[in-house]
Order: C-alpha cells, then structure tokens, then sequence
C-alpha cells in the first residue's frame, strides 16, 4: 500500500521537499523559496508583492498624558467627596458704594458691613480720593467725615454715583476711650468636588486570537517589536490612560435640572437614583474662580501686543497671590506670540530667557530644556514657557481652538482639610483617587473571559477591562489664567 496523490504528499503539497518550515522568522538553507525558479513554486515574481513590515508613524506620539505628572501630584483619598477651605483677603475692601449728592452718607453693597466706628477709610471714584474717618453706622450705611474737606461734595462734586470704592486703612481714637466692641471674624471660603469612575473595555475573540498577523510597531509606551490583535489592547489601554488626564481638564459639574441629571435606564447605564454628577475641571475651575484673559496679542503687530496684553496679566497677578514661579502651557499660535514678544524685546533691557532662575529645575537651564521648558523673567516673576500638546493635536482641543493656554503657579498652596482637621501644604493642581487598604481605583485592568490566561466564564473571548475613580483639586484658582479666543 502506497500513498495516494491527494496534492498533499511530501514533494506535491504545501511546499516542496526541500523545504522546511521554521517556528521563527529565520533565513536558513532549507526554509526559503526561490522565486526565480517557476518549477518550485506556482507564484510569478512579478505578482509578489513588497512588503513593509514597519508600521509608519505617521502621527507620531499620539498620546496625550503627562501634563498633570508635570504640574500636580497624585494622592490617594477615601470618600466620595474632597473639600477644602481658602483664605480670604485679609484687608477690608469694598466696590460698587453707592453715595448721594449733598450728603456724607455712604451706602456699603452685600449683606455684612465689617466698617467700625473711627475706622479710618480712602473713598474714590476712579478720579479722586477721600481720606474719612467714620461715623455713625447703621446697618450698611456709614457717615464718612472728610479729613481734607467740610463735606464729600466738596470733594466729589453734587454727584451721585453707586460705582464708588472704599478701603480701611486703620483708625483714630482719642486718649482714654475704650476699643471698639466691634469684631471681625474671618470666614473661610469652602470648595469641594468628587471623584467620577471612568471605565473602558477591550474585546477580542478566541478565534481571532489564533488568526495572528504580524507588524512591527513602535508604541508610545517606548516598547517595539511585532505586535499582532495585542496592538488593539495597546492602544485601547493608552487611550483610556489619555482620558483619566482630559477628564480632569474638561470635566465640568453637572447642574441641576440638565439633560445629564435626567439619564434614565433606557438612555444609558444610569437610572433614576443614580444619576451623572460630573466632576470639576481645571478649564472650569479657571472660568469660575480664576482669571480669564481674551485674544492674547490681538492684531497687533509680532511682540507689540502680546508685551502690552502679558503686562496688563502681570497687574492682575499682583492682585492676587503675587506667586513668584508659573509655568506657561501654550497653543502653537500662542506659543510663537511669547516668542515674538520676547524676541521683540531682546538688547532693549528685558529680560529675556537668561534670566529665569529655573527655581523649580535646581536652578539647572538644561534640566528645563529637556523637560520641553524655556524661561523668562519679567517684573518680580518668572515664567516657564512650553507647547502642550493637547491644544495642538488635531482631534482633541487643536480641532476646537478656542483655548489657547494656561497660566500655573508652581509650587504649593496651604490649606485647611475639612478631614484631617488641620493646614496642610498641597500643589496647587493636584488629582485626588479613591483607594484603600483593600482597592487601588487609582488605576485598574483584569482580564475576564476564556482566552488569553483569564478562565472565568464560558465565553470564547478575551475581555480586558480598565477603571479609574479620580478627580482634580484646583485650589487658589484667583491665581491661574486661561488663555481664550
């Protein structure tokens, strides 16, 4: 008995006899075809095709991350909320005082009035100032008697006006008089937010698993090599680690009565109880209690207006925590405006990139330049300067193109935690996660299914799962800016 010619027999089938397969992509005398030589192989040579294994980046570096790794810190938490208090300002001021003509009778905006009696007070206008000492007080109105002049018209004009400001700058009181029994208790300014659960999921087959196709890749995780359906995953787990950073960017707070509060079971996993709340983001943590500075440079000519614009910025820094260090992350456009402005500038006594002290980089100017950062100094402050790529990439916030930067303050804010009952010192951006003894939500993946290692359940296919439960903390926000169209 011999064997049957079925097409399949050493010599006639799959491959000649003189070749021989191999478990690895190896060029041996055995396991390679001649193409040159038709007898051997029924394949023309002209219909072979060229073959690039490489996978091209045509995209380069496509992920997102690591602008909160730069600025923040990331500390674990065990409730479902974080709050914090901040200071107020510490000097008695007040806009919006309303006076009326022909009299010395002032009238204080808001509910509270913390003006005593003898308190000495500056009033202006926007022209003219007014050194008074107080007098009577009742409820929000205050006499004011004019140090310089018989009578606020005499100073003002028989104006009347509601767009007045006045601050306290002490008080006078006569010898052997008792103090004034009139306290000021200061009143912290509370803030709070929760953290969101994110979650993504990953699916593969476990036929699709035996169906391995080969490309070389080069990942932006750094790791390179042939990949086959593990690309997919790849890429699923760096997206998703992209969101966990643009959820505490973009989150905003949902408010009541929008269409997010009325998720119901049929238009997503939500149902009546439970319901999105959101999460507070830094651009909306800026928009609502920081800075705002609108078309940086404007029109005008390269450097001209965004030196003019950077210093009416600087102003308002003054204003507020005056905090020495921040770092600039720009929009391409925005980022060129910064240089033209600088470059503008240069052998006019500005001073330019030399003279950053690059406190925060060990006072090393190489260190920041290979973290992407450049340094100038203008006033008291110095400013670290570097593109972020979140603005620029093409589907994310450079499609849109409507924020053009932030201004940070680096280092570190003293605040009071409602849970440890003391001050403590956190960086002003930082994310909180949910974590405890038993769970790290900070970052998570299993694998569930019946393929690749994981023999949970009957389904013939590889699940990958990934979750994280985190929010961001922006605290003293009166010191950030965000750059807008």
């Amino acid at each position: 008995m011999g064997f049957v010619d079925n097409g399949t027999a050493p010599g006639i089938g799959a491959f000649p006899a003189q070749i021989t397969p191999m478990p690895e992509k190896m060029t041996l005398p055995n396991n390679y075809i001649n193409f040159h030589d038709g007898s051997v192989s029924q394949w023309a040579q002209q219909y072979l095709p060229e073959l690039y294994e490489a996978e091209v980046e045509r995209y380069g570096n496509r992920t997102l991350g690591g602008f909160l790794r730069m600025v923040g810190a990331e500390m674990p938490m065990t409730s479902d909320q974080v709050i914090w208090s901040e200071q107020n300002r510490l000097h008695v001021a007040y806009e919006g005082v309303a006076r009326t003509a022909g009299s010395d009778l002032i009238t204080i905006p808001g509910a509270t009035n913390a003006i005593k009696i003898n308190n000495t007070v500056l009033l202006s206008d926007g022209l003219t100032t007014a050194k008074c000492i107080v007098g009577i007080i009742s409820g929000q109105d205050v006499t004011c008697y004019p140090y310089e002049n018989a009578s606020l018209d005499g100073i003002f004009g028989a104006v009347t006006t509601s767009t007045m400001k006045l601050f306290v700058y002490g008080s006078e009181f006569p010898k052997g008089v008792a103090s004034n029994q009139k306290s000021i208790e200061p009143v912290p300014t509370t803030f709070s937010n929760n953290p969101i659960i994110m979650k993504d999921y990953f699916e593969v087959s476990g036929s699709d698993t035996a169906q391995i196709g080969w490309i070389e890749v080069a990942a932006e995780d750094g790791t390179a090599g042939y990949f086959w359906y593990m690309k997919s995953e790849a890429e699923t787990r760096l997206r998703f680690e992209d969101y966990m950073e643009m959820m505490c960017v973009e989150g905003v707070k949902a408010d009541a009565g929008s269409a997010a509060i009325g998720l119901t079971t049929g238009d997503s996993l939500f149902d009546t109880v439970a319901t999105p709340i959101g999460t507070e983001g830094l651009f909306e943590a800026i928009e609502t209690r920081g800075l705002i500075w609108n078309d940086f440079a404007g029109a005008a000519a390269p450097g001209a207006g965004a030196l003019g614009d950077f210093d009416a910025i600087l102003k308002q820094l003054d204003k507020q925590g005056a905090i020495e260090e921040n770092m600039l992350f720009l929009n391409r456009a925005t980022a060129l405006d910064f240089d033209d402005m600088i470059a503008a500038q240069a052998g006019g006594g500005y001073a330019s990139t030399a003279a950053a002290s690059y406190g925060l980089f060990d006072n090393e100017s190489e260190m920041a330049l290979n973290f992407g950062f450049s340094g100038f100094r203008r006033g008291s402050y110095d400013f670290y300067k570097t593109d972020w790529k979140y603005l620029n990439d093409a589907t994310t916030r450079g499609m849109v193109d409507n924020i053009k930067g932030v201004l940070i303050p680096a280092g570190t804010s003293t605040v009071y935690d409602q849970m440890l009952g003391s001050n403590i010192r956190r960086p002003f951006l930082h994310v909180r996660y949910r974590a405890s003894e038993t769970d790290d939500r900070r970052m998570k993946s299993w694998i569930t299914g019946s393929v690749g290692g994981a023999y949970t359940s009957s389904l013939d296919a590889m699940e990958v799962h990934y979750l994280s439960e985190r929010c961001l903390c922006v605290q003293a926000a009166n010191n950030f800016v965000l750059f807008v169209a």
